[in-house]
């Protein structure tokens, strides 16, 4: 009896339980999983290198100054980014295993706009003057808690019957994000110009000027999640499979969703609080990890991201500061070249 050849990204007990149509038994199949894994791992640590050695380069070229200035400044600097860095990338593996589709982004349910609605109602009702002169950590813990609490309600809502659904979440998410956008409009027509003029510094996303007394409180949102998320890691690739195939395969899909889901609206609500808005960056490296490790397991497409994910922010904030002397904004070239690759990919229609 014939039966379906296992996709190449199937676990390798899924793998075992059935022969591929090409004749291939369960051990010549493992022994290729294991060769796949290998070439990955060598990927992922040639990856690794890489990433130490332009970590080091931002670290040390021109630096001309006193060594006991200029490292402190720019560690903290470094570690804002790969803070950042390590949130977006993997928020947006985690939110396209869960919803089995390669070219959406966490962004896609109004983390970016809410985000934006926030600064604009905030400057709105207080004025740039007193906005300004707020401690950053109560405004990032804020920002964080309203972002996390609007993911919340929406998931709580999902999860509450049982006619619900991932898609319609999504589509939820799409709605109120065009809702927050064009509250976000209005404001800001009628917002005084002086305001608005300050109001656009904080629209866009800056990964020069983040403020470093907030990177305790980020690491520990961050470690907190990433812990979560470290303890049912072993079932993202089930989860790859399908709905169906994940029930059958004795995960609890719901509950699972449900913490991946929590786990990605606070890496993103905490990254984009940091630094502000990135829509099409984890796309980007993301779609780059897919293409760079010939593995689905998430034990290495994960670290893969995130140093991809650093490596196009340190390498570009690099060479922004050193070739270019801050001429331009790392986002919006990080965001063009994202925007780029969506659109590649959705001609392509590659999405899963």
């Amino acid at each position: 009896m014939r039966c379906r050849s296992a996709p190449s990204w199937a676990s390798s007990a899924a793998s075992s339980s059935c022969i591929s149509c090409s004749g291939r038994t369960p051990v010549s199949l493992d022994i290729a999983i294991r060769r796949k894994s290998l070439s990955a791992r060598t990927i992922l640590l040639i990856l690794a290198a890489f990433t130490l050695l332009v970590m080091i380069g931002f670290m040390t070229i021109g630096a001309n100054g006193r060594w006991d200035f200029v490292l402190p400044f720019r560690g903290a600097k470094l570690a804002a980014i790969v803070l950042v860095a390590y949130a977006v990338a993997v928020s947006t593996i985690l939110f396209q295993t869960v919803t089995n589709n390669r070219i959406l982004t966490p962004s896609i349910m109004g983390f970016d706009a809410l985000y934006i609605l926030i600064q604009t109602v905030l400057v709105f009702v207080l004025g740039a003057n007193r906005v300004s002169v707020l401690d950053p950590r109560w405004l990032f813990l804020g920002e964080v808690a309203v972002m996390v609490l609007f993911s919340g309600l929406l998931y709580r809502w999902l999860f509450a019957g049982e006619r619900r659904s991932l898609h319609l979440l999504l589509l939820v998410g799409v709605v109120f994000g065009i809702m927050f956008r064009s509250i976000t409009s209005f404001l800001q027509r009628i917002i005084d110009p002086n305001e608005f003029l300050v109001l656009q510094d904080r629209m866009f996303a800056s990964f020069n000027t983040a403020d470093t007394s907030l990177l305790a409180v980020s690491a520990i949102l961050i470690g907190l999640a990433s812990f979560a998320g470290w303890r049912i890691l072993h079932t993202l690739d089930v989860l790859a499979l399908g709905r169906d195939t994940a029930i059958n395969l004795g995960i609890d899909h719901r509950r699972t969703v449900s913490i991946i889901l929590v786990i990605v609206a606070v890496l993103v609500s905490v990254s984009t609080a940091l630094v502000g808005p990135v829509t099409f960056f984890g796309l980007l490296v993301a779609s780059l990890s897919y293409q760079i490790i010939p593995s689905y397991r998430h034990r290495l497409i994960l670290p893969a991201a995130v140093c991809l994910a650093i490596l196009c922010v340190v390498g570009g904030q690099l060479v922004l500061e050193r070739v270019f002397g801050f001429n331009s904004a790392l986002s919006i070239i990080i965001e063009f070249v994202g925007g780029l690759v969506f659109l590649t990919l959705l001609l392509r229609g590659a999405t899963r």
